[in-house]
């Protein structure tokens, strides 16, 4: 290694070791600012991501939630910074919003120009409440500051250093009421609930909560570090393999707002709704301490993408959907694994068709009518097991539970008597006395014909278990070299399957801990892979099974 590599690792080493670092200390920030505020971390966590992001919040909810206090909390993550709250009604004026008109500049010059010192377009973090009752002149002039961060003062144009603008009320803007374009630029979307848990609701009324947060030295965002990382973070990339999974999210949402007809109008989602998000995930991987955007980050989504409470809960439901199907390769993973379990099945069966013993039948002419069965023995190879002779030996095609209550484990073979078998086979079933394997223990089996017609065993599991007839003729050896060959193909093509799941949750656990994520989603997603790490070990075992079996045809046919 050359004096530029080691240059270029130690350097790729400090940058990774800096972004672990700040994913830490916006961990740490989070908590600092959710202390004290029951039940609405996950709240806070998705407005600081937002702020971080350059983009806005609406939260929906009843009045006396909290709902300010959040904001408050929020303006104490950035260092030297302003803060502008108001109260919308109806009756309120531009002047209140953005500021007064300057009198003297009216009368000295003739010019329009308001006085922002203290109001919205000098602060970075904006709190406005009961937002859909502002009237035009507001509404119109804080879509342009939305949108372009600049703010049109006489004939300058000035910019405004918001960071955040967090916009609540307790109902949704009215249809046709011009207020879509703004509502659609509130990128992260919020329910805020009253507090559910009682040791909460306690706590929220014996202890309280503080208006201000305690934000330990050093965690406060400088304005210079929140430029430098809103520059840092375009730079983040959209992978091909992220993309088509967000392609497939899109794709899931836009089937149930087709599905849905006209009530699917609410789930529409602009293409400048996506665009704004994939900048929001682009902070989130950031602000994780990674370079691309993954599937925990898509997740983020289910706070996006919704327009109204009924679209909420749809929007939930698919991102819940996409997580525990799709997020990492579950669904596509356990298709994988049902073909191997058909090929296995179609394994058993041609093994089963080509050595199960098919017995033929005849109505005996009598009024019971009785069925009379035939199977040809006179190929049957003969066997002698301790004193007993004249024993024909019959292979267990299946894997089973032992098919005798005094022996255990897999049952390979069992050796009957010859005439006993003969009878058994007449009457279509019956019981007969014999030897296990390689024992010399005398065991009692039940024998049975089943609807295909085939002779079989009852394992101790009141299974039925198809067997074979041990022939003088023996087992082709060709077929048995065939059969191995696919069950080597089957076992090598699991582990193979198993070896992606390994891969799927090795990236699921270097993605955690999520700091803007709740827990609940990610527990949904370790469970789906527990159970599909749980599918891949049942089915590998009995790939393994079908290959000893087929390693053991050849010692049961001799």
């Amino acid at each position: 290694m050359d004096r530029t590599q080691i240059h270029l690792l130690a350097t790729s080493n400090r940058t990774a070791s800096q972004r672990s670092l700040l994913s830490e200390r916006i961990n740490k920030l989070v908590q600092a600012l959710s202390d004290g505020v029951y039940e609405r971390e996950g709240t806070i966590k998705l407005c600081l991501l937002a702020a971080l992001s350059g983009e806005s919040v609406f939260l929906l909810g009843p009045p006396g939630i909290a709902k300010s206090l959040i904001a408050k909390r929020l303006i104490q993550a950035f260092d030297n910074s302003h803060y502008f709250e108001y109260l919308m009604t109806r009756f309120s004026t531009p002047e209140e919003v953005f500021g007064p008109l300057s009198i003297q500049e009216l009368k000295d010059n003739g010019r329009y120009v308001r006085l922002t010192d203290g109001y919205l377009p000098t602060a970075q973090v904006v709190f406005l409440d009961e937002i859909w009752k502002a009237g035009p002149a507001i509404l119109n002039t804080l879509l342009t500051v939305v949108n372009e961060k600049t703010f049109k003062n006489g004939n300058d144009i000035e910019p405004v250093p918001m960071r955040l603008l967090i916009s609540a009320s307790n109902e949704l803007p009215d249809e046709d009421s011009g207020l879509e374009a703004l509502y659609d630029r509130m990128l992260v979307r919020v329910f805020v609930n009253r507090i559910q848990n009682k040791q909460n609701f306690r706590a929220m009324l014996t202890v309280g909560t503080q208006q201000e947060a305690v934000i330990p030295e050093g965690l406060a965002i400088k304005d210079e570090e929140y430029q430098l990382w809103l520059q840092e973070l375009e730079q983040l990339s959209l992978t091909d393999s992220m993309f088509e999974k967000l392609y497939q999210l899109k794709s899931m949402l836009e089937a149930k707002e087709n599905a849905a007809g006209e009530a699917g109008d609410d789930m529409y989602v602009s293409d400048r709704r996506w665009k704004k998000a994939v900048k929001l995930l682009k902070a989130s991987a950031y602000f994780n301490g990674r370079d691309d955007i993954n599937s925990l980050d898509l997740l983020l989504l289910q706070d996006c993408l919704w327009n109204s409470p009924q679209s909420r809960v749809v929007v939930r439901e698919c991102i819940s959907n996409f997580a525990i199907q799709h997020a990492y390769d579950q669904t596509s993973i356990q298709q994988e694994v049902e073909l191997q379990q058909a090929k296995m099945t179609d394994f058993d069966n041609e093994i089963i068709k080509q050595y199960a013993m098919v017995l033929s039948a005849e109505t005996e002419r009598t009024l019971r009518r009785k069925n009379i069965y035939q199977y040809a023995l006179s190929d049957a190879k003969k066997y002698k097991v301790a004193t007993s002779s004249d024993l024909v030996k019959l292979i267990l095609l299946q894997s089973n539970m032992s098919v005798s209550e005094s022996d255990s484990g897999d049952s390979r073979w069992v050796y009957v008597p010859y005439k006993e078998l003969e009878q058994i086979i007449r009457d279509g079933g019956g019981d007969a006395y014999g030897f296990v394997n390689k024992k010399t223990t005398l065991c009692r089996f039940r024998l049975e014909v089943d609807h295909k017609q085939h002779l079989v065993i009852k394992d101790i599991a009141n299974r039925s278990i198809p067997i074979a007839l041990a022939t003088e003729q023996g087992f082709k050896q060709e077929i048995l070299n065939d059969w191995h060959g696919v069950a080597e193909q089957m076992t090598k093509e699991l582990k193979g399957i198993s070896f992606n799941l390994h891969q799927s949750r090795s990236d699921f656990h270097s993605s955690l801990p999520h700091n803007f994520l709740d827990k609940d989603l990610p527990l949904m997603i370790e469970s789906s892979l527990q159970d599909l790490d749980t599918l891949i070990e049942s089915v590998l075992e009995l790939s393994e099974l079908a290959l000893s079996k087929v390693v053991r045809l050849n010692e049961a046919f001799e």
